[in-house]
C-alpha cells in the first residue's frame, strides 16, 4: 500500500480498495437493475392472472398481488437504489457496498419468491420475510445519517418508515380480511409523497443547472412558503384519501392538492428544457402527480363519470413509472462515468413508458382488451427496455 493511500481516511480507502463484484460495489446498480426486470416479470406475470389464463400459488388475491409487487418488490428496490446512493453524498460516508449489498439485494428477492408462493410456505412467514427488507434498509439508512449529523434527510426515513407500516397493514389486511384497502392507500400515498418530496427538490435542481448552463434565462423558482404550502396540501389530502376515500371532503382536498401541484410544477420552467430529455422526462413524470390527485378527487365526488381507477394508474404508472425511470437513467450514466445525455434508445425507454401510463389511464374510461395490452406491452418494453439497455453498464461495462 503507498503512503498515498495509507493517508486516505479509512472510508474513502475501503471504497478504492474494493475489489468485489461490480455489480454490488454501489446500491443504484442492483436494485435498479433487480427492479426494473421484476417491474416487467411482474406486469407478464399480471395479465395471464387478470384473464383468469394464470394463477401463482400466493395467499393474496391476484390483484392483490399486483398491486403489492408494483409497490414494495419495484418501488422498494428503486428507492432502495436511490437511498444508498443518496446517502453517502448527502453524509460523505461510505456507500453500502460488497457483502451488506449483497445481503440486501437476496433479502429483496427472498421476499419476492416468499410472496409469490405465499399459500404454500404460509402468508404470516411471508409477512416476515418481506416486512424484513424494507425494515433493513432503515435500519441502515438510519445508522449512516446519524453518523453522518445529517440531520435534513431524517424527512426522507419518515416516509420510508410510512411504506414499511403499510406493508405491514398490507399483510394483516390481507391475512385478516383476505384482501387489503388500507394497505394499498397507505402504500400509493407513500410513493406519491416521496415523489414530491424528493422530486421537488431534483427536478428544479437539475433543471436550474441544465438552463444555466445551455439556456440562459428564466430559472425554476426557489423552494419557498408557496411549495410548503402545497407539500402540506397534499400530505392532507392523502391522509383523507386513506381513511375517508369515498367522503366530498376527501374529494374536494385531492383537487386543491391537484391544483397546487400543478402550478409547484409551472414554476419549474419546464417548458425550457425541450433539448434535453433527461430533464424534460422529470417533469413529464411529474406532472402525472397533480393529474393523479384530479382524476381521484373528481372520481370521488362523480364516481359515475370518472373511475377511480384512472386516477390510481396516473399515478402508478404515469407519475411512479416514469418518475422512477428518469431517475434511474440518469444515475445510471452519472455515477458510471457516462455523459448525461439521453440517447435514442433511452428516449425510447421514456416514451414507451408514456404510453403505457396514458393507455392504462384510457382503459379506465374505455375498458378495452387492446389497450390493455397495448397498456401492458408499453410498460414491458419500457422496463425490459432499461434492463438491456443500461445492464450491461450496470454490470460495468458497455454504454447506454
Amino acid at each position: 500500500m503507498t503512503e498515498r493511500t495509507t493517508n486516505l481516511p479509512a472510508a474513502l480507502r475501503r471504497r478504492r480498495e474494493y475489489a468485489g463484484p461490480i455489480l454490488f460495489s454501489y446500491g443504484f446498480r442492483p436494485f435498479f437493475l433487480g427492479g426494473a426486470v421484476w417491474a416487467a416479470l411482474g406486469v407478464l406475470l399480471w395479465l395471464p392472472q387478470y384473464f383468469g389464463e394464470l394463477s401463482l400459488p400466493t395467499a393474496f388475491t391476484a390483484l392483490d398481488w399486483h398491486i403489492h409487487e408494483m409497490l414494495y418488490g419495484y418501488v422498494a428496490a428503486i428507492v432502495t437504489g436511490f437511498l444508498l446512493t443518496a446517502i453517502p453524498n448527502w453524509t460523505g460516508r461510505l456507500p453500502v457496498n460488497g457483502y451488506p449489498l449483497a445481503a440486501l439485494s437476496a433479502l429483496w428477492l427472498a421476499g419476492r419468491v416468499a410472496v409469490a408462493g405465499s399459500a404454500i410456505w404460509g402468508a404470516e412467514l411471508a409477512a416476515v420475510i418481506d416486512v424484513a427488507f424494507l425494515a433493513t434498509l432503515a435500519a441502515m439508512a438510519l445508522r449512516e445519517i446519524v453518523a453522518g449529523k445529517n440531520w435534513r434527510n431524517l424527512r426522507v426515513l419518515i416516509m420510508l418508515g410510512v411504506l414499511i407500516i403499510s406493508n405491514i397493514v398490507f399483510h394483516l389486511e390481507a391475512i385478516e380480511r383476505g384482501s387489503a384497502n388500507y394497505g394499498i392507500r397507505l402504500g400509493i400515498a407513500a410513493a406519491i409523497g416521496l415523489i414530491m418530496l424528493i422530486g421537488g427538490r431534483i427536478v428544479p435542481s437539475f433543471t436550474h443547472n441544465w438552463l444555466v448552463r445551455n439556456n440562459p434565462g428564466r430559472l425554476p423558482r426557489s423552494f419557498a412558503r408557496f411549495d410548503a404550502f402545497a407539500l402540506g396540501a397534499g400530505a392532507l389530502a392523502l391522509a383523507l384519501w386513506i381513511v375517508l376515500p369515498q367522503l366530498a371532503v376527501s374529494g374536494v382536498m385531492l383537487i386543491i392538492a391537484g391544483v397546487l401541484q400543478a402550478v409547484r410544477l409551472a414554476r419549474w420552467a419546464g417548458d425550457r428544457t425541450c433539448a434535453d430529455r433527461l430533464v424534460l422526462v422529470l417533469h413529464v413524470g411529474y406532472a402525472f402527480v397533480p393529474i393523479g390527485f384530479l382524476l381521484l378527487g373528481a372520481a370521488i365526488l362523480w364516481p359515475s363519470e370518472w373511475p377511480a381507477s384512472a386516477g390510481l394508474h396516473a399515478w402508478m404508472a404515469g407519475a411512479i413509472g416514469l418518475m422512477t425511470l428518469a431517475v434511474m437513467t440518469r444515475a445510471s450514466l452519472g455515477h458510471t462515468g457516462h455523459e448525461l445525455v439521453a440517447s435514442v434508445a433511452t428516449q425510447v425507454i421514456y416514451f414507451c413508458a408514456l404510453i403505457a401510463a396514458l393507455a392504462r389511464i384510457v382503459t379506465a374510461f374505455e375498458p378495452s382488451s387492446a389497450l390493455l395490452h397495448a397498456a401492458a406491452f408499453a410498460w414491458v418494453l419500457a422496463f425490459g427496455g432499461f434492463a438491456t439497455v443500461f445492464g450491461p453498464l450496470l454490470f460495468g461495462r458497455g454504454r447506454a
